[in-house]
This record gives structure tokens, sequence and C-alpha cells, in this order.
């Protein structure tokens, strides 16, 4: 396993890590903080694997299952742990709608990567490389700056400087929802031929 394989492998494992961090809510100190942390941490693994498989040629059919699979992984878990310890969804700035315009973001978010998973395997079958756009990675880098934000928010929602985080943050989740939205329609509309393969039957 090459160097790019095994960050990308670090990440999968600091998922669990963040998410017993998270769930530590009144039994240890700061655990918010901490999940914060390491969020953070495996996040920025995405952009040194994919540099150092980049630059040293190393990209390998193993870490191209992986990587996207780490990132969805990594995103999901704290978008859902969010919803289940809502608190920063409830302060006074965002309460009665925080709380379920985060689970219409959530579901937006999940219903795309679910969507463009399906399309590249079928691209797949058809010999289509479906190649990463701008919107892709810019959607990924405001969809962690937000988790980061909503997490570490989450230590001191009570507070007036948690309460201006978690509306950046929230304002950062819309930002990243918009652009899963338009995302998701440029991988689909720019490779639309996809849809238009024909599966040619033997005589």
């Amino acid at each position: 396993m090459n160097l790019p394989n095994k960050i990308t492998l670090t990440r999968i494992l600091m998922i669990p890590v963040f998410a017993v961090f998270f769930c530590l809510d009144g039994v240890l100190p700061y655990n918010f903080l901490i999940a914060g942390i390491v969020f953070a941490l495996a996040a920025s693994t995405d952009f040194l694997d994919g540099y150092i498989a980049r630059k040293r040629h190393l990209v390998t059919n193993l870490g191209k299952f992986l990587d996207p699979i780490a990132d969805k992984v990594l995103v999901s878990t704290a978008l859902i742990l969010l919803l289940a310890i809502p608190a920063v969804f409830e302060t006074e700035y965002l309460a009665g709608w925080g709380l379920i315009a985060a689970g219409v973001c959530t579901a937006v978010i999940l219903a795309r990567e679910l969507i463009v998973s399906g399309f590249r395997m079928v691209a797949a079958e058809c010999k289509i490389v479906l190649a990463a756009d701008i919107f892709g990675k810019l959607k990924t880098v405001a969809q962690d700056f937000a988790l980061v934000i909503l997490v570490v928010a989450s230590s001191f929602p009570e507070t007036e400087a948690g309460k201006i985080a978690a509306v950046v943050g929230f304002a950062m989740l819309l930002l990243a929802t918009g652009l899963t939205i338009l995302s998701g329609m440029n991988y689909i509309i720019g490779n639309r031929q996809v849809l238009r393969e024909e599966t040619k039957e033997k005589k």
C-alpha cells in the first residue's frame, strides 16, 4: 500500500474517533472542540493524499475506491451526528427553523452523493471516466468548513460567540448545499451522454 492510500485509510480510521468524541457530551469536557479538531485533521488529509498521489504518480484503483468513500462517510457522519445532538441549530438566532433547514440540507447532500455515485457506476460500465469538476471541489471545501465550525460551536452554543459561530457555520452549510446541487447537476448535464448509452445485445 502506497503513501496516499495509507493517508486515505488513516482518514477512514479517524471517522470513528471523531464520532466517539462527539458523542461524549456531558462526559468529556470540550468534547465537541476535540471532535472538531479531529474532523479538521481528517478533512485536511483529503487534499494531502490527492496531492501526493498526483505529484508522485501514485494513483491506484484502490485509492480511487477508498478516497471518495472516506470523504462521503466523514461528511455524512458529521451531518447525522449534528442532527442527533442539535444544540447548535437551536441557538437564539436559529431557533424554530435552524434544525429543520439543517435536516433538509443533510437530505439534499446525502441524496446528491447517492445520485452521483450511481451515475458514476453507470458511466464506468459505459467506459466513461467522469473527472472531478471545480464545483465538486468547492462544495467539498464548503462542507468541511461548515462542519468544523458547527461542531466546534456545539461546545458553547449558549454564549454570544457560539451563537455567532452557529450562524456562520449554518450560512456555510447553506452555501455548501447550493454548491452540492450545482455540482450534481453539472455532473449529470455535462455527461448526459451516459444516460443515452444503450446496451448492445449479442445476436
